[in-house]
């Protein structure tokens, strides 16, 4: 088989993505899945469709193209705003794009005119995390000037938390969205049918408090690897291992544990001090930083992560390996996230 390469179980992933559904179902939320980490992998994408996910959202527009192209037509979201540049491709591909600059909404304007469709906007608010939204007091504002806009349509509001700042989703915040989707509908006498709460780090917040008129969640994460973001701690009743990093050993040698010489800077900074503990057996596989985030791998039990390079994994290993050994790891979010889109690792399904 081709190495390295990650096999993505999809019966696995199907079956997170239905116990996700049906768990917030039974809360009023609908489930929007998210790809990116997969970089708009088509059959993970019907993984979750066959686990009830009746939309999809990505942030490139190139995923969303891939999506189409495989001949998936359920609704799509673009989930990080295009720039206005972009406008033409975002609606050729999404139904619904979230925006936070009137720029970007008249360019999305000007594109769906010319294709002579409506084009769904979510808009975005900031709610703590300090990445993308606009300020609240801004919200009604800009809800006001799409409305007015000609080939868009208010879609709804949508917010993000804990991906910049780590700003837990609480009663609070997701209580001062749904105030202010309560207001833009009262103040623009229309409805928002979309109120999306946030990501994967939302779940613990929908499992436990009233949802109010959020109705809506972005799930990724928890769908792909079964994990809580906020404590990475495996969920109940989900598979964790639906992704598996295969890599090939090509060198597995006794090595002192202290470098010889005068060091400097490594190739990636500076490196991580190394203590005197005699001779270990030093084990390369072939992958490195391009390829994956080595601090996102979770290591077989008699396998330690030592450090990496650019296109080494070093590890150290309790018995000389042969070249060609098939070494396989888990992968949290930031390690799959970098594999998926290395064309140098193999995507098997």
């Amino acid at each position: 088989m081709t190495c390295p390469r990650v096999e993505i179980d999809l019966t696995k992933v199907e079956h997170n993505a239905r116990q996700l559904v049906t768990r917030l179902s039974d809360r009023g939320i609908d489930v929007t899945g998210v790809t990116k980490a997969t970089l708009g992998c088509p059959e993970v994408a019907r993984a979750m469709i066959a686990g009830g996910v009746t939309r999809l959202g990505d942030s490139r527009i190139d995923n969303l193209e891939t999506l189409r192209d495989a001949g998936i037509h359920i609704p799509l979201t673009l989930l990080r705003s295009p720039t206005p540049a972009q406008a033409e491709r975002a609606v050729a591909c999404a139904n619904i794009s979230q925006v936070s600059e009137y720029e970007v909404v008249e360019a999305l304007s000007v594109a769906a005119g010319r294709r002579t469709i409506t084009h769904g906007l979510v808009l975005m608010v900031e709610l703590g995390d300090l990445r993308e939204g606009v300020m609240p007091e801004d919200v009604l504002y800009l809800a006001r000037c799409i409305t007015l806009t000609p080939h868009l349509t208010l879609a709804g509001l949508g917010s993000n938390l804990a991906c910049r700042a780590g700003v837990v989703p609480s009663s609070d915040n997701m209580g001062e969205l749904t105030a202010l989707a309560t207001m833009i509908e009262k103040e623009l006498g229309l409805h928002l049918p979309i109120i999306s709460g946030g990501n994967s780090a939302n779940l613990a917040w929908a499992m436990m408090a009233p949802a109010g008129r959020v109705n809506d969640l972005r799930l990724g994460e928890s769908i792909l690897l079964g994990c809580d973001p906020l404590s990475r701690m495996p969920l109940t009743g989900l598979y964790s291992d639906a992704f598996t990093l295969v890599v090939p050993v090509i060198e597995s040698l006794d090595k002192p544990t202290s470098p010889r010489g005068t060091t400097g800077e490594a190739a990636f900074g500076v490196p991580t001090p190394m203590h005197e503990r005699g001779t270990v057996i030093q084990t390369i596989a072939a992958i490195g930083r391009q390829d994956v985030d080595p601090d996102g791998l979770i290591p077989p039990q008699d396998v330690t992560v030592l450090a990496a390079s650019s296109d080494h994994l070093v590890l150290e290993t309790q018995r000389r390996m042969t070249p060609g050994t098939e070494i396989r790891f888990g992968l949290n979010y930031s390690a799959l996230l970098r594999v998926m889109t290395s064309p140098f690792v193999t995507k098997q399904t």
